[in-house]
């Protein structure tokens, strides 16, 4: 037995869509408190709603740190 599989035993399969300050998204169960510096954003939902939800907004994976250099005058793409 992994841990993944003893929390999936212990909690709903219900999750939601998570952002941090750099702009990344993850897919956390509801039951569980957020880890430091993450907000969830949006409903919960099932795994795949979750999943999909973030395909749909998380179309540039590069951190938003990496974006803003990328986007300055000589910055690196």
């Amino acid at each position: 037995m992994t841990v993944h599989d003893d929390i999936a035993d212990n909690f709903e399969d219900t999750f939601l869509v998570v952002r941090n300050d750099e702009g990344q998204f993850s897919v956390w169960w509801q039951d569980l408190p957020l880890p430091a510096g993450w907000t969830a954003v949006g409903p919960p939902a099932d795994r795949q709603a979750c999943l999909d939800q973030i395909a749909a907004v998380w179309t540039d994976l590069r951190p938003i740190s990496v974006r803003a250099r990328a986007a300055a005058p000589g910055g690196a793409t």
